[in-house]
Formats: structure tokens, C-alpha cells, sequence
């Protein structure tokens, strides 16, 4: 189901029936696979791909240019309280990144302009731009390191 939220041109949602989007704000040219959950207030570039069965909770910022593969989960909340929004933490994906298949990424970190996270990775801190990291937790493993 899709309420309240902002769709930009030649977006295409597969299924909304099968998605929960509420209150989100999506740009143009973006294809959502069915079973995405995207939380309120959550803002999504144009140009971007998200896949089946992702999680977007409330505080996740995504720019242009994006790839979100399948089965990927955000969090806002990186202690696992019970305590509310006024706890959340905010996540930024920068433009160009890819986000491979059944990724966690744990509640605010920033990930790079064309950084790629390989599937199955856990990012738990901030990732620099055109870099490729995997593993859990992730670890850089190609690219250049801003130091």
C-alpha cells in the first residue's frame, strides 16, 4: 500500500500492493520491486533502483543514482531501544552507490558517492566514496582509503 508519498515521474512500483510505502518522498525515473517497506520521511533520489523485499525505515536519506539490491535492511536505531524517534539515528546513501543483496546497514553511517557494499556485508561505521566493501563486519577492500 502506498500512502501519502511524493512520486516523481516514470517511477515505476511493481505490486504496490505488496509494498508498505508511507510519507516518503521519491524521485523520477526510480523502479521499486514489490515487498519494499519504506518508512515515513524517508527521501529517495531519482535514478534509483531498489529490490525486492528491502526494509527503509524513518531516517534514511538515499541519493540519485542509487542500486539497492534484494533482501537489504536499514536501521534507525543502532542500540535497539524501545524508546522512540527522538533515539533514531540518520543513514545517508551518496549518489552512484551499490548496495548488493541481503546487506545491513546499521543505523547512522554515511556510504560513499560510488562506493559499492557486498552482499551479505553489516556496515556499522561510515564508508568513504569509491571504495568496495564487504565482510561483516565490512571492511574496505579495493579502492583508495580517504585518510
Amino acid at each position: 500500500m502506498i500512502h501519502d508519498t511524493k512520486i516523481g515521474i516514470n517511477t515505476k512500483i511493481y505490486d504496490p500492493e505488496l509494498s508498505n510505502i508511507r510519507g516518503a518522498e521519491i524521485g523520477d525515473n526510480c523502479v521499486l520491486h514489490s515487498h519494499v517497506w519504506i518508512g515515513e520521511g524517508v527521501k529517495i533520489g531519482n535514478n534509483v533502483k531498489i529490490q525486492a523485499f528491502s526494509f527503509i525505515p524513518t531516517g534514511v536519506t538515499i541519493e540519485d543514482n542509487v542500486f539497492i539490491g534484494p533482501r537489504v535492511t536499514f536501521t534507525n536505531d543502532a542500540k535497539l531501544t524501545i524508546k522512540g524517534k527522538d533515539f533514531w539515528k540518520t543513514t545517508l546513501v551518496k549518489n552512484g552507490a551499490k548496495i548488493g543483496a541481503s546487506v545491513t546497514i546499521i543505523a547512522g553511517v554515511t556510504i560513499g558517492e560510488n562506493s559499492k557494499i557486498g552482499a551479505g556485508a553489516v556496515v556499522t561505521k561510515d564508508i568513504p566514496a569509491n571504495v568496495v566493501a564487504c565482510g561483516v563486519p565490512a571492511r574496505i577492500k579495493a579502492g583508495k582509503r580517504n585518510e
